[in-house]
Protein backbone atom coordinates (compact mmCIF):
# COMPACT_ATOMS: atom_id res chain seq x y z
CA UNK A 1 0.00 0.00 0.00
CA UNK A 2 2.82 2.15 0.53
CA UNK A 3 4.77 1.46 -2.20
CA UNK A 4 1.61 2.37 -4.47
CA UNK A 5 0.97 5.95 -2.84
CA UNK A 6 4.64 6.34 -3.19
CA UNK A 7 4.56 5.41 -7.14
CA UNK A 8 1.57 7.13 -7.49
CA UNK A 9 3.68 10.57 -6.11
CA UNK A 10 6.39 10.36 -7.93
CA UNK A 11 4.25 10.23 -11.09
CA UNK A 12 2.38 13.76 -9.94
CA UNK A 13 6.26 15.34 -9.43
CA UNK A 14 7.22 14.34 -12.76
CA UNK A 15 4.41 15.50 -14.59
CA UNK A 16 4.69 18.71 -12.45
CA UNK A 17 8.53 19.08 -13.79
CA UNK A 18 7.33 18.42 -17.40
CA UNK A 19 5.12 21.28 -17.32
CA UNK A 20 7.54 23.80 -15.70
CA UNK A 21 9.91 22.61 -18.32
CA UNK A 22 7.55 23.21 -21.61
CA UNK A 23 8.32 26.98 -22.54
CA UNK A 24 5.25 29.27 -22.87
CA UNK A 25 5.32 30.86 -26.69
CA UNK A 26 5.67 34.66 -26.98
CA UNK A 27 3.33 36.79 -29.14
CA UNK A 28 4.88 38.02 -32.00
CA UNK A 29 5.84 41.72 -32.67
CA UNK A 30 4.28 43.50 -35.29
CA UNK A 31 6.75 44.77 -37.50
CA UNK A 32 6.20 48.38 -37.77
CA UNK A 33 6.27 49.47 -42.00
CA UNK A 34 6.17 53.05 -42.81
CA UNK A 35 3.63 54.15 -45.52
CA UNK A 36 4.69 54.24 -49.32
CA UNK A 37 5.84 57.81 -50.15
CA UNK A 38 2.90 59.42 -52.22
CA UNK A 39 4.28 60.18 -55.50
CA UNK A 40 4.44 64.10 -56.50
CA UNK A 41 2.93 64.49 -60.08
CA UNK A 42 4.59 67.72 -61.27
CA UNK A 43 1.93 69.12 -63.69
CA UNK A 44 2.34 70.21 -67.42
CA UNK A 45 2.48 73.06 -69.05
CA UNK A 46 -1.13 73.24 -71.25
CA UNK A 47 -0.33 73.23 -74.84
CA UNK A 48 0.18 77.30 -76.56
CA UNK A 49 -3.16 78.01 -78.16
CA UNK A 50 -2.33 78.58 -81.29
CA UNK A 51 -4.77 79.84 -84.62
CA UNK A 52 -4.23 80.35 -87.94
CA UNK A 53 -6.24 82.14 -90.57
CA UNK A 54 -5.72 81.59 -94.64
CA UNK A 55 -4.96 84.90 -96.63
CA UNK A 56 -4.91 83.20 -99.95
CA UNK A 57 -7.92 82.12 -101.57
CA UNK A 58 -6.70 78.92 -101.51
CA UNK A 59 -4.05 77.18 -99.13
CA UNK A 60 -2.49 73.60 -99.61
CA UNK A 61 -2.31 71.82 -96.39
CA UNK A 62 0.20 68.82 -97.35
CA UNK A 63 1.88 65.71 -95.77
CA UNK A 64 5.10 67.28 -95.28
CA UNK A 65 6.50 70.82 -94.58
CA UNK A 66 7.55 72.01 -98.18
CA UNK A 67 5.83 72.13 -101.99
CA UNK A 68 7.65 68.37 -102.48
CA UNK A 69 5.18 66.87 -100.18
CA UNK A 70 1.95 65.43 -101.28
CA UNK A 71 -1.15 67.33 -101.03
CA UNK A 72 -3.41 66.30 -98.47
CA UNK A 73 -6.33 69.01 -97.63
CA UNK A 74 -6.99 72.63 -98.85
CA UNK A 75 -8.10 75.85 -96.60
CA UNK A 76 -10.55 78.35 -98.19
CA UNK A 77 -9.87 82.10 -97.68
CA UNK A 78 -10.41 82.99 -94.03
CA UNK A 79 -10.58 79.67 -93.19
CA UNK A 80 -8.90 78.88 -89.87
CA UNK A 81 -7.10 75.87 -88.19
CA UNK A 82 -5.83 74.70 -84.98
CA UNK A 83 -1.56 74.62 -84.82
CA UNK A 84 -0.16 72.21 -82.83
CA UNK A 85 3.54 72.14 -84.21
CA UNK A 86 6.11 73.98 -86.31
CA UNK A 87 9.52 73.01 -88.57
CA UNK A 88 12.21 74.37 -86.93
CA UNK A 89 12.54 78.04 -88.97
CA UNK A 90 8.84 78.16 -88.28
CA UNK A 91 8.11 78.80 -92.01
CA UNK A 92 5.70 75.98 -91.92
CA UNK A 93 2.98 75.08 -89.69
CA UNK A 94 1.42 71.90 -88.20
CA UNK A 95 -2.13 72.00 -87.89
CA UNK A 96 -5.28 69.89 -87.60
CA UNK A 97 -6.66 68.72 -91.00
CA UNK A 98 -9.63 70.61 -91.03
CA UNK A 99 -11.48 67.68 -93.27
CA UNK A 100 -10.17 65.00 -91.34
CA UNK A 101 -10.79 65.48 -87.61
CA UNK A 102 -7.86 62.22 -86.90
CA UNK A 103 -5.45 63.76 -89.27
CA UNK A 104 -2.56 66.40 -89.31
CA UNK A 105 -1.18 68.52 -92.46
CA UNK A 106 1.27 71.27 -93.06
CA UNK A 107 0.53 74.46 -94.37
CA UNK A 108 3.15 77.36 -94.94
CA UNK A 109 3.59 80.88 -92.87
CA UNK A 110 3.99 83.30 -96.03
CA UNK A 111 0.09 81.88 -97.07
CA UNK A 112 -1.26 82.21 -93.18
CA UNK A 113 -2.10 84.76 -90.37
CA UNK A 114 -0.99 83.24 -86.71
CA UNK A 115 -2.72 84.35 -83.49
CA UNK A 116 -0.89 82.80 -80.60
CA UNK A 117 2.25 82.46 -78.90
CA UNK A 118 4.44 80.66 -81.72
CA UNK A 119 7.22 80.55 -80.29
CA UNK A 120 5.83 77.83 -77.53
CA UNK A 121 4.82 75.68 -80.00
CA UNK A 122 6.97 72.06 -80.38
CA UNK A 123 9.21 71.50 -83.46
CA UNK A 124 8.06 68.81 -85.47
CA UNK A 125 9.97 66.35 -86.98
CA UNK A 126 9.65 65.45 -91.24
CA UNK A 127 7.24 62.79 -92.25
CA UNK A 128 8.53 59.43 -93.52
CA UNK A 129 7.98 59.12 -96.87
CA UNK A 130 6.86 55.81 -98.48
CA UNK A 131 5.10 54.68 -101.61
CA UNK A 132 1.56 54.97 -101.57
CA UNK A 133 0.32 53.13 -104.33
CA UNK A 134 1.44 50.73 -106.96
CA UNK A 135 -0.12 49.30 -109.70
CA UNK A 136 1.42 46.52 -112.26
CA UNK A 137 0.11 45.68 -115.92
CA UNK A 138 0.77 42.92 -118.42
CA UNK A 139 0.45 43.16 -121.97
CA UNK A 140 -1.06 41.03 -123.38
CA UNK A 141 -2.55 38.84 -120.45
CA UNK A 142 -2.58 35.97 -122.25
CA UNK A 143 -0.98 34.61 -124.89
CA UNK A 144 -2.24 31.65 -127.67
CA UNK A 145 0.36 30.87 -130.40
CA UNK A 146 1.36 27.91 -132.57
CA UNK A 147 4.45 26.30 -131.01
CA UNK A 148 6.50 27.03 -133.86
CA UNK A 149 6.22 31.03 -132.76
CA UNK A 150 8.36 31.33 -129.62
CA UNK A 151 10.17 33.43 -127.99
CA UNK A 152 7.23 35.83 -127.38
CA UNK A 153 7.54 38.99 -125.25
CA UNK A 154 5.49 40.27 -122.54
CA UNK A 155 4.99 43.94 -121.71
CA UNK A 156 5.32 45.05 -118.70
CA UNK A 157 4.37 48.73 -117.71
CA UNK A 158 4.01 49.67 -113.35
CA UNK A 159 3.23 53.30 -112.09
CA UNK A 160 5.28 53.97 -108.20
CA UNK A 161 3.70 56.65 -106.07
CA UNK A 162 5.34 58.86 -103.21
CA UNK A 163 3.85 61.19 -100.94
CA UNK A 164 7.03 62.81 -101.04
CA UNK A 165 10.92 62.82 -101.97
CA UNK A 166 12.32 59.55 -102.06
CA UNK A 167 14.69 57.02 -103.11
CA UNK A 168 12.62 54.00 -104.32
CA UNK A 169 14.33 50.11 -104.86
CA UNK A 170 12.81 48.07 -106.98
CA UNK A 171 13.50 44.52 -108.88
CA UNK A 172 11.68 42.35 -111.04
CA UNK A 173 11.51 38.58 -110.32
CA UNK A 174 9.73 35.66 -112.50
CA UNK A 175 8.45 32.44 -111.99
CA UNK A 176 11.48 30.91 -113.97
CA UNK A 177 13.62 31.72 -111.09
CA UNK A 178 15.07 34.89 -113.09
CA UNK A 179 15.47 38.15 -111.33
CA UNK A 180 16.90 41.66 -111.89
CA UNK A 181 19.41 43.60 -110.20
CA UNK A 182 17.94 45.91 -107.42
CA UNK A 183 17.06 49.58 -109.58
CA UNK A 184 16.73 52.78 -107.63
CA UNK A 185 14.46 55.15 -109.02
CA UNK A 186 14.97 58.75 -107.43
CA UNK A 187 11.81 61.10 -106.86
CA UNK A 188 12.66 64.66 -105.66
CA UNK A 189 8.59 65.43 -104.58
CA UNK A 190 5.70 63.40 -104.66
CA UNK A 191 4.25 61.90 -107.67
CA UNK A 192 3.98 59.35 -109.39
CA UNK A 193 6.93 57.56 -112.23
CA UNK A 194 6.46 55.08 -114.62
CA UNK A 195 8.44 51.62 -115.43
CA UNK A 196 8.74 49.85 -118.55
CA UNK A 197 10.52 46.89 -119.46
CA UNK A 198 9.91 43.32 -121.18
CA UNK A 199 10.09 39.57 -120.78
CA UNK A 200 10.60 36.86 -123.11
CA UNK A 201 8.96 33.36 -122.78
CA UNK A 202 10.33 30.40 -124.75
CA UNK A 203 7.75 27.45 -124.17
CA UNK A 204 3.77 27.49 -123.61
CA UNK A 205 3.36 27.81 -119.83
CA UNK A 206 1.67 29.66 -116.97
CA UNK A 207 4.07 32.26 -116.04
CA UNK A 208 3.54 34.97 -113.08
CA UNK A 209 6.24 37.97 -112.76
CA UNK A 210 6.76 40.73 -109.43
CA UNK A 211 7.46 44.05 -109.14
CA UNK A 212 8.98 43.88 -105.70
CA UNK A 213 9.94 47.28 -103.96
CA UNK A 214 11.99 46.64 -101.33
CA UNK A 215 13.14 50.60 -100.27
CA UNK A 216 11.42 52.92 -98.50
CA UNK A 217 8.78 50.47 -97.98
CA UNK A 218 8.00 46.77 -99.46
CA UNK A 219 5.61 46.33 -101.60
CA UNK A 220 4.79 43.17 -104.12
CA UNK A 221 2.70 43.22 -107.05
CA UNK A 222 2.05 40.42 -109.64
CA UNK A 223 0.81 39.46 -112.84
CA UNK A 224 0.11 36.17 -114.15
CA UNK A 225 0.10 35.55 -117.83
CA UNK A 226 -0.85 31.73 -119.19
CA UNK A 227 0.75 31.19 -122.34
CA UNK A 228 -0.39 28.28 -124.69
CA UNK A 229 0.22 27.04 -127.84
CA UNK A 230 -1.11 24.80 -130.90
CA UNK A 231 0.50 22.89 -133.30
Amino acid sequence: MNHRVLFTGLVSVLLSACAAATPTPMAATPTQTSPPPVPTLTPTAAPPKVELRAKAEVVNCRFGPGTVYELINELSGGQSARVVGRDESSTWWYVRDPGNPNGFCWVSSDVTEIEGETQKLPVESAPVVTVIDTTLRAEPTRIVVGCDQFPQTIFLEAEITTNGPAFVTWKWEASTGVSSQEVIMVFEQAGTQLINDYYQIGAPGDYWIRLNLLAPNQIIREVKVPVTCTP
